[in-house]
């Protein structure tokens, strides 16, 4: 069976009865398990993964909330790049006062938004939040405060027993779930039974919880809010029936078999030596990424980039001085598998001497690099490389790793990401291209090495590149020659794709 969608008319959808991939349907931006339609076309970007329901969703309706106008579904992907006003006008839906990147239907008369998860709601539904059936009484938007949460909604939830009123997606909060950020289950938990100094701090979006009822784990002091873990790019999905309380699930991070996973066909020992200290160093190689063996090597010319990470090499390192091929040491020990909090699935170390997009930095990459095998997405190395937390000499508090639906302005660059290392104290935030910017790098035959620079070189208030020689903003970071008093542009040192190697 196929299915002619609207949003993708290059090919038809072909319906699958158990989809088991757990993509994210385009529809509503949940994991696909179950019966879909799904486009497996090998010259689209990438497989195209609809819910049965979803897909099949009217491209028109009458809603109750809306009565005066039909309303029209629409993608809110189709403005986010060409027309941010719009996309921001209907990011918003009017009846869960959210902001989702999934289908909605709208009145472009009205400016009405609603997601489709809030046009399909239930008229009775039972919770696990409330012990009572909860009726929606009218479909009139009408302004309330969510028993639940404490947060002002319209079209509430409500208990006749009780005079209890919640949102629907407050309504939807199970009493346990798991996040991928943490290695325990979260409880439902009554904000004011977490004992903190000040208000608890949500370590999905590093923002503080100012709800009534919080996820948390009391074992590890681990908070968030009740719609960040919700997210599917922070929620796994697993059976929690089988996750025992008291046994502690080992971290992702130091899986030995996931982050350890080592492969003789991902590099070799072909030559050894004992080093002073007694430790073997391995002087010759054979490394997946090259045709010929590469040899430990102590001198190196200036500008020369290491083709795994395209970063700047320092000796020693491995060479092919035929083919002018570099490999930090450190790049030929990355293990085959690896687990990261970035990604929900197990990713596997590959090269790609072709440029590619890292799904995390946005950025044009090649050289050695993780990609899932399921969704089809690449990583560059430097950006799994990172951890979870990030200190920095320009800021004096620890950054970490926030994901959530909603863009951040980075501090730096002033670029939007939905990915950034967020300050929990302040409103500082750093997205992953600023964040794996290299410390010190070379430029061209320049005889001494950049360095990276958080603040202004004097108090003069005149900066300007000497490679451009354009004024600079003080206010961004820039590279610094301290020898030669030789400031720069980072974009006029790294180049405009910083992490693509040009191939001789």
């Amino acid at each position: 069976m196929e299915l002619q969608h609207w949003r993708h008319w290059r090919h038809p959808l072909v319906f699958n009865e158990d989809e088991r991939s757990g993509l994210f349907c385009w529809g509503c931006r949940e994991p696909a398990f179950g019966p879909g339609y799904s486009c497996m076309e090998s010259d689209c970007d990438g497989y195209y993964y609809h819910h049965k329901s979803c897909a099949e969703l009217p491209l028109g309706l009458h809603h109750p909330s809306h009565p005066n106008h039909p309303l029209i579904l629409f993608d809110l992907y189709t403005y986010r790049d060409n027309n941010r006003e719009e996309y921001d006008r209907f990011s918003k839906c009017d009846v869960c006062g959210e902001k989702s990147n999934e289908y909605s239907y709208c009145c472009y008369r009205c400016n009405f938004n609603i997601h489709i998860r809030c046009s399909s709601l239930s008229l009775t539904i039972q919770t696990e939040v409330h012990d009572h059936q909860l009726t929606r009484s009218i479909w009139k938007l009408m302004k309330f405060t969510c028993d639940f949460c404490g947060k002002e909604g319209n079209l509430p939830y409500c208990c006749a027993q009780c005079d209890f009123a919640i949102h629907s997606r407050c309504a939807a909060c199970p009493r346990r779930l798991k996040v991928y950020r943490h290695n325990h289950p979260l409880h439902l938990t009554p904000s004011l039974e977490v004992h903190q100094s000040d208000s608890p701090i949500c370590l999905l979006c590093v923002r503080k919880v100012d709800t009534l009822c919080l996820y948390y784990c009391s074992r590890c002091d681990f908070a968030a809010h009740l719609y960040c873990a919700m997210l599917p790019l922070n929620r796994e999905y697993i059976n929690l029936q089988e996750l025992k309380e008291e046994q502690s699930t080992e971290s992702k991070s130091e899986d030995p078999e996931l982050c350890q996973s080592f492969d003789s066909e991902i590099c070799k020992v072909i030559e050894s030596t004992v080093g002073e200290d007694g430790t073997e160093i391995a002087t010759e190689i054979k490394h997946f990424s090259h045709l010929h063996d590469l040899k430990l090597i102590d001198e190196i010319s200036h500008n020369t980039k290491c083709n795994g990470c395209v970063q700047s090499i320092f000796s020693p390192c491995y060479s092919c001085t035929a083919c002018s091929f570099f490999l930090h040491k450190s790049c030929s020990e990355l293990p085959k598998i690896k687990r990261h909090q970035l990604h929900n699935h197990p990713l596997t170390l590959s090269y790609q001497q072709a440029s590619f997009f890292c799904s995390a930095c946005g950025q044009r990459c090649n050289g050695l690099k993780y990609n899932c095998q399921i969704c089809m997405c690449n990583f560059n190395v430097q950006c799994i490389l990172l951890s979870n937390t990030l200190t920095l000499a320009c800021h004096e508090h620890r950054l970490y790793l926030s994901m959530t639906n909603y863009l951040h302005k980075c501090s730096s660059c002033n670029f939007e990401n939905y990915i950034v290392f967020r300050c929990s104290t302040c409103e500082f935030a750093l997205d992953l291209r600023c964040a794996t910017l290299p410390q010190t790098t070379w430029y061209n035959q320049h005889e001494h090495p950049f360095n990276l620079c958080y603040t202004p070189e004097d108090d003069s208030g005149e900066y300007y590149c000497d490679i451009c020689e354009e004024e600079r903003d003080p206010k961004q970071w820039f590279y610094y020659c301290a020898e030669c008093s030789f400031p720069a542009h980072r974009d006029c040192i790294l180049g405009k794709n910083p992490n693509v190697k040009q191939h001789i």
